[in-house]
């Protein structure tokens, strides 16, 4: 799996994260809702539109999991370590409901199908589990519960998209939004279970992502990042009336693929910044790069999942690709966008991997220089390909010394592409105060560099500034606003 947000939201190294909504205003039916979230940025995504079903049946929310009637729990089974967390957390949410004991308690996401036996007989944990294709289903679920049973949903659709719901936005700074334009995804990576808990892939429609992104831009949100597992191979084919000159169709059927797709949200404003994850490197072409090429407010950032540097391990990682074919994305992204800011995944101890092919990881990362990357050690996931194929044959230190090496190597790299932007201007999207101080704000540029520079006068979240970078870390880049 390999939907990741670089520096800004959400992977599972996160501790989970509550979110929450303002009260919804009209129909109230005087219960509160917890949610909080773990794992990917289609985790937070689909929280919103959980968000937006319950509120519609008058839930409203609360930050307090204590003072909650519904407390949700949406999951994340990428990791082992995301599964201890989760449990843990579960355990105390038991300790909430044993002094409120008509409490419901539910798990929702990645996690639900696979462990629903788990979590419902053997530990008792939860009173609802539901799947991402589910959620629809959720005020049906709770009132079973409410009548004293236990309730499960965890069937998965091939034309679920929600693609009719208008999330609510969560923990919402009013500037950066999500925006989910697919489902599911038809990759079948050894080491993921994202197949097998999120199903088949299927493409929302373009005419509702456009309006979503249309509606946000008009309420003051000037950044969306588009969401897929493999968003390079979304496609839809339907009816594009008032699709504009440049995809202009009438009432014509027309396929829309990632490029058009692209090229559709940008031309909603050149005020409206777009961002994407995830890209497949076997599913990337030069058309997207030179969609993002054409547009200025298509952010010149890729995340370009590698997962490993040598063809050996790629193919038993069943990634469908090889080590030329990914250099050979990189040097198109350079000579076409040169400018472009890469960021990547990286598995060390995968099967079988000798200390020869770790090495090619290492030489990737030589070759590449990425901006970013996430770095893990193999973990088996119960159910995989690679669980039922090959053996998890690396010791636990080797596959740790292995990861060290990376995350020293890219320490490196991400010090040396902050450095070269010293002395350059940056155009930064404002989107608050900086975390240590409200004398500073923060943004994030075109690379997807985080930027902090002193609070001046004019200028609020939120609003566009050039700053001109003085200093770095190897996160991030410190600086001024000049006219």
């Amino acid at each position: 799996m390999d939907l990741l947000i670089p520096d800004k939201a959400h992977d599972e190294s996160r501790q989970g994260e509550a979110l929450l909504l303002e009260p919804v205003v009209g129909k109230n039916n005087g219960r509160k809702l917890y949610i909080e979230s773990y794992g990917c940025a289609m985790n937070f995504s689909d929280s919103e539109i959980v968000a937006s079903i319950l509120a519609d049946s008058g839930f409203e929310t609360t930050s307090d999991f204590n003072n909650a009637d519904v407390v949700f729990i949406n999951t994340c089974s990428i990791r082992e370590n995301a599964e201890v967390r989760v449990r843990n957390r579960l355990k105390e949410f038991a300790g909430a409901k044993f002094k409120n004991p008509g409490m419901v308690v539910g798990v929702l996401g990645c996690m639900a199908e696979r462990l629903k036996a788990k979590f419902l007989e053997e530990e008792k944990l939860v009173d609802v589990v539901v799947g991402p294709d589910a959620y629809r289903d959720l005020p049906n679920l709770i009132e079973q519960v409410d009548g004293g049973q236990r309730a499960v949903n965890v069937l998965l659709s091939r034309e679920e998209t929600y693609a009719d719901i208008s999330p609510v936005r969560l923990n919402s700074n009013g500037i950066n939004a999500f925006v989910s334009i697919m489902r599911g995804c038809d990759n079948m990576c050894s080491f993921c279970v994202v197949p097998f808990t999120r199903g088949r892939e299927r493409s929302r429609d373009a005419v509702s992502i456009v309006a979503e992104c249309t509606d946000l831009f008009n309420q003051g949100y000037r950044e969306v990042t588009l969401l897929g597992q493999n968003v390079d191979s979304y496609k839809w084919s339907g009816q594009l009336a008032d699709g504009g000159e440049q995809l202009a169709v009438g009432d014509e059927v027309k396929i829309v693929n990632f490029a058009n797709l692209l090229e559709m949200v940008a031309l909603v404003s050149p005020e409206l910044r777009v961002r994407f994850s995830t890209s497949h490197p076997k599913d990337i072409t030069d058309e997207v790069l030179y969609t993002i090429a054409k547009y200025d407010n298509i952010c010149n950032y890729i995340h370009l999942p590698v997962q490993s540097g040598n063809s050996r391990i790629l193919e038993l990682m069943n990634r469908t690709y090889d080590r030329d074919w990914y250099i050979n994305r990189i040097d198109a992204i350079r000579r076409i966008i040169p400018e472009c800011a890469i960021s990547t995944d990286m598995i060390t101890g995968f099967c079988t991997e000798t200390d020869e092919e770790h090495n090619d990881s290492v030489s990737m990362m030589d070759y590449v220089k990425y901006d970013f990357a996430y770095m893990f050690k193999y973990s088996e996931r119960p159910g995989t390909l690679a669980a039922k194929r090959y053996a998890d044959d690396i010791p636990e230190v080797v596959k740790q010394a292995r990861l060290a090496e990376i995350v020293a190597k890219q320490q490196q790299y991400s010090f040396y592409r902050m450095q070269a932007r010293l002395g350059r201007v940056e155009k930064v999207l404002i989107e608050g105060f900086s975390k240590k101080s409200n004398n500073d704000y923060c943004g994030r540029s075109d690379q997807n560099a985080m930027v902090i520079f002193p609070v001046t006068e004019g200028y609020k979240p939120g609003q566009y500034a050039n700053v001109l970078v003085e200093r770095t870390t190897s996160a991030t880049l410190i600086g001024r606003i000049i006219d």
